[in-house]
């Protein structure tokens, strides 16, 4: 089994290459819940509705999130109630949103919402929530505290990180399945994803970092930050206003005792050797996943780098 720790857009593209190469009856995604939202009254799962999307091939290519050729009529009626629209979802990915939340409010808990889901979108992978309980990713920037989505959505990511906290994390517990999938693996992949706000949050829940720590399979890690820049999101301006150095490099620090692997841009080979004194073995190739062919292509060489570090 594989098992890959998972935030959204980044995870999602190196996710559609991997069951590309391998079973993906083999494959394990630990989901972040951390980003869930309620939206108009219903529960959104944002990175774990991308998983989804992209492993059933119906993920909109263009923006990463959301569903290919989706409409948004019910967001564009809302307005005229006065709901805002900073937070624009299509109307079939409001049917998952309604789907999802009518389930949580009978009792079902999510880690049955996400398994009946995925089932409804025809996957055979696994895709595990990492907790069933609430837990809220919260930033505070230069005005006071507020959710993640409404930093990265609302206000795109433009006021400055000062700390990040996990709202409720000290009472949530791994989802089921969540620690077994860490201590069978063959192998436990950290997705190229923000590492503070999209692995961050399911290694805060209590018990999945030391189920890391112990693991016997081999530990990778790929870089979301690509020659001091990420591909998409707000990870280089949090490692800048956290005290990070915005590199591969800082990211290697980051996940310093969990990483066995580290898979770096072919443009930071010269940090290698210092990735590689921190006792992590590396891994230099091309990791921009800019077609499928690629996608495919980075995770055959991450899968084979893996199975010769053991």
């Amino acid at each position: 089994m594989i098992t890959v720790l998972a935030g959204g857009v980044g995870a999602s593209r190196f996710l559609q290459g991997l069951q590309q190469v391998v079973d993906p009856a083999a494959i394990s995604v630990i989901s972040n819940t951390g980003d869930d939202v309620e939206m108009f009254g219903l529960h959104i799962s944002p990175d774990t509705d991308i998983v989804l999307y992209a492993l059933a091939g119906a993920v909109n290519p263009e923006t990463g999130w959301g569903l290919t050729g989706d409409t948004f009529a019910v967001v564009d009626q809302l307005q005229r109630f006065g709901y805002e629209r900073w937070f624009n979802l299509g109307d079939r990915d409001l049917a998952m949103a309604i789907h999802r939340t009518r389930l949580l409010r009978t009792g079902v808990p999510m880690h049955e919402v996400v398994a009946g889901l995925a089932r409804d979108w025809g996957l055979t992978c696994t895709v595990l929530p990492m907790t069933n309980e609430p837990v809220q990713t919260m930033i505070t920037g230069p005005d006071g505290e507020l959710a993640f989505q409404e930093y990265m959505v609302k206000l795109r990511t433009e006021l400055d990180v000062r700390s990040i906290r996990f709202a409720g994390i000290e009472a949530a517990k791994p989802g089921p399945g969540v620690i077994e999938s860490l201590a069978d693996a063959e192998m436990v992949i950290l997705a190229p994803s923000n590492p503070f706000v999209s692995i961050g949050p399911i290694l805060g829940v209590p018990g999945v970092r030391a189920a890391l720590e112990t693991t016997k399979a081999v530990r990778v890690a790929i870089s979301p930050i690509i020659a001091g820049q990420v591909v998409k999101g707000p990870a280089a301006k949090m490692m800048t206003t956290l005290g990070y150095e915005v590199s591969a490099l800082g990211v290697a620090k980051i996940y310093d005792g969990l990483v066995d692997l580290f898979v770096l841009d072919q443009q930071d080979r010269d940090l290698a050797p210092k990735v590689e004194a921190l006792g992590m073995r590396t891994l230099v190739t091309d990791t921009m996943m800019t077609s499928m062919e690629r996608k495919a292509e980075l995770a055959r060489e991450v899968v084979a780098a893996a199975r010769g570090a053991r």
